[in-house]
């Protein structure tokens, strides 16, 4: 070796064949990671708070929904205002009696935001690109919510 020279950095040894390689973590601190999970939290938790205050049961605070005021239709996301009205106060079960679909959209939203919290917080991103047949999944569930609540036997799932 020439003493004019540095020694060249190690190499970094090769990922195992078929193992993923692990993604670099995010520039910046935990807390800095996490702002934007903490402002999406903020906002979610804003618009909860005025609903819980706001009552939609009262007349005149919230718009109607324009399928159901012309057509007599619940379309999946009546009731919705009504079922974070009643989830937030406590009342579960009406909450779940107004917009079941919402109340489980609650649900995964707080599971989604607390895996994007934790892996903000370490750097990882996360990744989330549902395949073509999990968005047909999805569609179908909103669509056989919709149609089963509008029918006779369905009612229940009226709000």
């Amino acid at each position: 070796m020439d003493a004019d020279r540095p020694n060249p950095a190690p190499a970094r040894p090769a990922a195992m064949p078929g193992t993923p390689a692990r993604p670099a973590a995010a520039p910046g601190t935990p807390v800095k990671r996490l702002l934007v999970p903490l402002g999406t939290l903020g906002a979610v938790a804003s618009a909860f708070a005025y609903v819980g205050l706001v009552d939609p049961n009262q007349p005149g605070h919230y718009p109607v929904c324009p399928l159901f005021r012309f057509t007599g239709l619940y379309c999946p996301g009546c009731g919705g205002l009504r079922s974070a009205h009643d989830f937030i106060t406590g009342h579960f079960a009406a909450a779940v009696h107004s917009n079941a679909l919402a109340v489980a959209g609650y649900l995964l939203f707080a599971v989604g935001w607390v895996l994007w919290a934790v892996r903000s917080a370490r750097g990882l991103p996360l990744r989330f690109a549902p395949s073509d047949r999990q968005w047909w999944l999805i569609g179908s569930v909103v669509v056989i919510f919709s149609v089963v609540r509008n029918l006779p036997f369905g009612s229940v799932l009226a709000p």
